[in-house]
């Protein structure tokens, strides 16, 4: 117990460390989360011996919620409604489209087995979400013809059918009878109507007076997203559709302070990719993946220039798709951590393959991750679908909750110089706007004409600074007897470059000006702008 701690907390901290370093690389970080989980396995420096496979489907199943979940959450379906239709084809035809390719391409190729081949193309018929949006948005890369939406959408959104294929194909490898009409219909209505309903609920309980704290509203999110998963999959129906769509009926509503949501689900999402791609990492015995390479590789290869860019064409092409999207969604067929929990699912069923699927689908995965990933910012130069004129954060929904507006208060003492004059008359820059006056037990949003009275609490919004990382904070605490007490701040020895800006006496902050006295007992916070790193040319 205390080793498994010990070994969380330094990866976590390993992957905080290295982040800044993962920016600079064109290679997709999450394959660096591979490679060090392992690093950290039986055949790498650290030598653990983990094959606990029941213990890693239950986390990764977990992480792969939360990130179906967010993926909803973040998908802005007004973006993304020019490619909709678009996208649910690709996420629904085109995943069964590619699983009867890759199934055709291993029986006749790999001579495997009809239902091993079939498992395999199920395993890995769909495309990865985090991979997507990890290299969308480290790379700023904004598509034209609301590609991006399209891509987002459509990883976002298939994993759901690669599952019920993996299912039905693990059922019938059992020697069970299926009914695949009945069991797609089942897992598709129940999902959907868990995902919606569970979401307006959400909604519903979200806008109640009851849940005024912002950590209360978090949490019960987190318990929905839980809720949406887990409610369809106990009555048979599909969990991840569930959960995804929730997440997009959620995200796609008009919510208070969404913006203190989006920071925790944007963490909670990349904390398990983080722990995903380890686990898988340290999970996997490289000495046991040589053997598999080439059939690994031949599978990828065929996926990726024969089966994908086949069903792209057939379904786009209806749409009057330009050939450049064609290409860039082609190439952008990246396969991930869906697929390998997938695989790990086929591991625990019991079914007999000639091949470890497991280490097969890491093959294709780690391949797919590497070769298209890397070269997906390439290809989207290469096909001439970088659109310079738009930003790829309007088509994720979390977009408007990262506005670089924020809002500040001013409170008018007796004296203050705008006291008794209207808000024309007083003399406020221009970037400055009053947006609302609490007056007593009134609340009252102003125009010009407004007069300011002693006593008013002004709530001004301004253009947030966004280059924060260059501004270093620090407090100063000062005692009893120390040089700074009982002086004005003006008399104050400030080392040039620093700046108080707020002082804290007992539950009181002030905005201190240079006549403001400090007592003992205050913390003063100094601001310290940091110099920029000189870029090399």
């Amino acid at each position: 117990m205390n080793e498994a701690i010990l070994l969380a907390g330094s990866v976590i901290l390993i992957c905080i460390l290295m982040n800044r370093f993962l920016e600079k690389i064109p290679v997709p970080s999450l394959l660096i989360f591979i490679a060090l989980g392992m690093c950290f396995g039986e055949n790498g420096v650290f030598r653990i011996v983990f094959n606990d496979y029941a213990a890693v489907n239950l986390i990764c199943s977990v992480s792969l919620i939360f990130i179906m979940f967010y993926g909803g959450f973040g998908t802005n379906l007004q973006a993304a409604r020019p490619v909709l239709a678009q996208s649910v084809l690709l996420s629904t035809v085109g995943v069964a489209g590619t699983a009867g390719a890759v199934a055709l391409f291993a029986h006749f190729a790999l001579q495997l087995p009809w239902l091993e081949s079939l498992l395999i193309g199920s395993v890995i018929s769909s495309t990865d979400a985090a991979s997507v949006f990890n290299i969308l948005r480290t790379n700023k890369l904004a598509l034209k013809y609301h590609t991006d939406s399209l891509l987002e959408v459509e990883s976002g959104s298939n994993d759901p059918m690669s599952y019920m294929l993996t299912s039905v194909t693990l059922s019938l490898m059992a020697g069970q009878k299926v009914s695949l009409v009945r069991v797609l219909v089942q897992q598709i209505s129940l999902g959907v109507l868990c995902g919606i309903l569970i979401g307006m609920a959400a909604v519903w309980l979200l806008k109640q007076s009851f849940l005024e704290s912002q950590q209360n509203r978090t949490v019960l999110l987190f318990a929905v997203m839980l809720l949406a998963y887990a409610l369809p999959s106990v009555l048979g129906g599909n969990g991840y559709l569930s959960v995804y769509l929730c997440g997009i009926w959620l995200g796609n509503t008009k919510l208070s302070q969404k913006r203190y949501l989006v920071h925790f689900f944007d963490v909670l999402t990349d904390v398990s990719q983080v722990i995903l791609f380890f686990l898988l990492g340290l999970l996997v015995i490289p000495a046991e993946l040589p053997v598999l390479l080439l059939p690994a590789l031949g599978i990828m290869l065929f996926l990726t220039l024969v089966a994908r860019p086949l069903v792209v064409t057939a379904l786009l092409l209806p749409f009057r798709a330009h050939w450049g999207q064609i290409g860039i969604v082609s190439w952008a067929g990246l396969r991930g951590a869906a697929s390998i929990v997938f695989a790990i699912s086929a591991v625990l069923s019991g079914v007999q393959t000639r091949d470890n699927i497991f280490n097969l689908v890491f093959c294709i995965v780690l391949l797919s991750i590497a070769l298209q990933g890397t070269l997906l910012p390439k290809a989207a130069r290469a096909f001439s679908m970088i659109d310079h004129n738009e930003d790829v954060a309007k088509t994720f929904n979390d977009y408007q909750a990262e506005s670089d507006v924020d809002f500040i208060k001013i409170h008018l003492g007796n004296g203050h110089p705008w006291c008794g004059r209207t808000l024309c008359q007083a003399a406020l820059p221009p970037e400055l706007l009053v947006t609302m006056i609490v007056r007593g037990e009134e609340t009252i949003i102003p125009d010009g004409t407004t007069e300011l009275k002693a006593g008013d609490l002004l709530v001004l919004a301004a253009r947030a600074f966004e280059d924060r990382e260059h501004i270093s904070l620090h407090e100063v605490n000062v005692e009893r007897g120390d040089r700074w007490a009982n002086k004005a701040l003006a008399e104050l020895p400030v080392p040039e470059g620093r700046l108080v800006i707020l002082v804290k006496r007992g539950v009181e902050t002030m905005i201190p000006a240079g006549r403001t006295v400090i007592r003992p007992g205050d913390v003063l916070v100094l601001a310290e702008s940091l110099p920029k790193p000189q870029k090399n040319d």
